[in-house]
């Protein structure tokens, strides 16, 4: 039997329900590194948390506070780390990330590398520390929690330029690597049509991705702001999903509030 280290109350590892064909989503998380957001994200109905240090200002000691938090609260802590590099990713799963998201991921060699960088050996490069914020701080065999690790930690490679759309099925296909991520306004950019998500190109990236991700049993994933966005996605069989970003969600339901209150004259 596989040991499991010690999981939030109620709640099936993230990696598992992927594997099990469910559809999850959660915030994106830019700016609230409050002590409540996961518990907040939780209450809504969140599968997970995604904690970003591309493109915030939260360095690794806020994300350790965050995995800390979501580790009571019944939710997986993700965390995109800044670009592909061991320390980057060691650093992220030993805080207490139950998954990894690492950007421009463009060619089958470069997701292995990344793959290598979650696991221990043999399998992989991955230092070991235990007795660690990521294994709760227990003891144990480190036998039990090299498996348990493995058996949760996900790997979410970034498909966000044209290298990576046109390696696409081999990143699919390398293992280890549980869910291809859409970075769709990248993706836009680097194909030279910023921000047309209409444009005939962009549509054939979604089929390329969500066929990839079916023929290798993977998952894909990508930022899904509003339900038409959402529903077309999940026809080309997208179903993980971050469900809008911190910064828009507060914004839209500010807007919408004063907006009700200035009607009022």
């Amino acid at each position: 039997m596989t040991p499991t280290l010690p999981a939030p109350p109620d709640a099936a590892p993230l990696r598992e329900r992927l594997r099990a064909g469910e559809l999850v989503a959660g915030p994106m998380i830019f700016e609230f590194f409050s002590p409540g957001i996961a518990r907040i994200a939780r209450a809504a109905g969140a599968d997970f948390v995604l904690y970003d240090m591309e493109h915030s200002g939260a360095d690794i000691e806020t994300i350790k506070t965050q995995c800390a938090v979501c580790a009571g609260a019944g939710i997986a802590p993700v965390v995109r780390v800044p670009h592909h590099g061991y320390s980057e990713v060691a650093r992220a799963l030993d805080a207490g990330a139950h998954g990894v998201m690492v950007p421009m991921v463009n060619d089958a060699a470069q997701a292995a590398e990344l793959v290598s960088f979650t696991r221990y050996p043999p399998r992989g490069l991955r230092g070991a520390a235990f007795g660690l914020a990521h294994d709760g701080y227990v003891a144990g065999r480190p036998r039990d929690k090299i498996a348990a690790a493995e058996a949760r930690t996900v790997v979410l490679a970034m498909i966000e330029n044209a290298n990576g759309l046109a390696n696409v099925d081999a990143i699919a296909a390398v293992d280890g690597v549980d869910v291809l991520f859409l970075g769709h306004f990248d993706l836009t950019n680097f194909l030279g049509i910023p921000g047309e998500f209409d444009h005939p190109r962009f549509e054939q990236a979604l089929q390329a991705i969500g066929a990839a991700a079916r023929r290798h049993g993977k998952v894909a994933a990508t930022m899904a702001a509003d339900e038409a966005w959402a529903r077309r996605l999940h026809a080309h069989g997208f179903r993980m999903f971050a469900s809008g970003i911190d910064v828009q969600l507060f914004q839209q339901a500010l807007a919408g509030g004063l907006r009700g209150l200035r009607a009022l004259g």
